[in-house]
């Protein structure tokens, strides 16, 4: 039996987050992984779908080529090129997890951990067969979560797919149906009609990408439907059948009419993965499926934690990373502030992008606050004119009564990197005069940033 300090169980962007800030606080550290190191985010998820929807980017910029003056005849793409480079992109970035284990000095454990009764952990590989047994003062769960499935509808990543099997077909199919527009529906959504398939997208919600701002959500379905992408909301998805290689989903609600396609991805959240980890018998106490944890991501019973996916929303790999490093920190005995959940950045990277932080319009009213709001279109930004990208606008969400900052909410261009000044402002406590007071480059995207933030208080210069 191995002993360490720490031993975490999972390698995404939280269990290897984790390791690597445990093994700085000089805790002798072992890491544990079933699959690939960097888990879901790095293979299947975050980085290679990022890659995907650059090319998407690369191949819709072809089509405005000549609004630039530039004429280029006779374009094609390589679909099997396209998905081989974000296979790259995903190998590349396990290599460098690999290398921050070394670097680390964490030992890695492959196979799957299973914690027993006295707290060891053993490790069984794929064959089944007892690797080793590990014995730690602290147990970090970090086993994130999977694709929910549509009922008792199993996917076979061919006709029926999770965002898996969607980022590896081996050709476009000409028509694609998609089960809800989360950040995962419109990001394949984009993707897929880019390359010319015909995409409808299914959302039982009034809305598309319903936790978003609805002034947001509206300019995406606006450019969604601009690019040919069909939406049907309020519109509930009854039962998916594949028969004849064709995949028929029946719905009921504002629309009733049967879609036939050539395959369907089920896009309607995701459920942590807490089976086969023996928490059952050790008496660790659950919440709507997912482990339940303390501000300090401690559960109930003693020495064991868990961090990011697998104890609930919000899913997304930057809480998971954060989860992880503010656990190790708490159990080093370091005086270090609860993560605030409000603070949190959101991120889509179809385009238009979208990106936001804190309360919507609606949430904030429905909370009782007395609002200014802002509004700057990227139509009057000579850098957004300069780059002929001027879809889109930032808005932003302060309290009448003590100028805090609720929230802010950006779609277009960039909208993914422009957020994290907003961050960065709620987090410090930032007053709408300290935003607008600070001198941002010309001519710049950010520069929208302020004058957001002039428009909510009667001050904008340039609108």
């Amino acid at each position: 039996m191995k002993e360490f300090d720490v031993v975490v169980i999972g390698s995404g962007p939280g269990g290897y987050t984790t390791a690597i800030r445990a093994s700085q606080l000089g805790f002798k550290t072992a890491i544990i992984e079933r699959d690939r190191l960097g888990g879901i985010c790095l293979n299947w998820g975050c980085i290679p779908t990022k890659a995907l929807l650059k090319n998407a980017e690369l191949m819709n910029g072809m089509k405005h080529l000549s609004d630039f003056g530039i004429t280029a005849e006779n374009v094609k793409f390589d679909f099997e090129k396209i998905i081989a480079r974000s296979r790259g992109v995903a190998d590349t970035s396990e290599k460098g997890v690999k290398y921050l284990m070394k670097k680390n000095k964490i030992e890695v454990f492959e196979g799957s951990g299973f914690i027993n009764k006295d707290k060891s952990v053993t490790v069984t590989g794929k064959d089944g067969k007892e690797i080793d047994t590990l014995k730690a003062k602290h147990v970090i769960i970090a086993t994130g979560a999977r694709a929910r499935q549509l009922g008792n509808l199993k996917f076979d990543e061919k006709k029926v797919l999770s965002s898996t099997g969607a980022m590896i077909m081996k050709e476009v199919p000409k028509k694609l149906t998609i089960v809800g527009s989360g950040a995962i529906g419109v990001e394949f959504a984009y993707f897929y009609n880019a390359f010319g398939a015909e995409v409808t997208i299914i959302e039982m919600m009034p809305t598309i990408m319903p936790i978003e701002d609805k002034d947001i959500s509206d300019v995406v379905a606006r450019e969604f439907k601009k690019s040919g992408i069909k939406l049907m909301l309020e519109t509930k998805t009854e039962s998916v059948e594949v028969k004849g290689g064709k995949v028929t989903t029946k719905v009921s609600g504002k629309n009733n009419e049967d879609l036939v396609s050539d395959a369907v991805l089920i896009a309607i959240g995701v459920v942590g993965n807490v089976e086969n980890l023996g928490l059952e018998d050790l008496g660790v106490e659950f919440e709507k499926g997912s482990i339940k944890v303390d501000k300090n991501y401690k559960t109930n019973v003693e020495g064991i934690y868990a961090i990011g996916d697998v104890n609930g929303p919000p899913w997304l790999a930057h809480v998971a990373s954060s989860e992880g490093i503010n656990c190790v920190e708490k159990i080093k005995g370091l005086h270090v502030p609860d993560i605030d959940y409000n603070t949190i950045p959101g991120c889509t990277y179809c385009q238009p992008q979208v990106a936001s932080v804190g309360f919507t319009e609606k949430k904030a009213i429905e909370a009782g606050y007395e609002l200014n709001v802002g509004k700057f279109p990227f139509s009057a930004s000579g850098k957004s004119r300069a780059m002929g990208e001027t879809t889109g606008m930032i808005k932003v969400i302060f309290d009448k009564k003590y100028d805090e900052l609720l929230g802010a909410h950006i779609v277009g261009v960039e909208a993914t990197e422009l957020i994290t000044e907003f961050v960065l402002a709620k987090s410090l406590e930032a007053t709408h005069e300290q935003i607008l007071k600070t001198v941002h480059a010309h001519p710049t995207l950010s520069e929208g940033n302020m004058e957001a933030v002039g428009v909510a208080y009667g001050e904008a210069i340039n609108i």
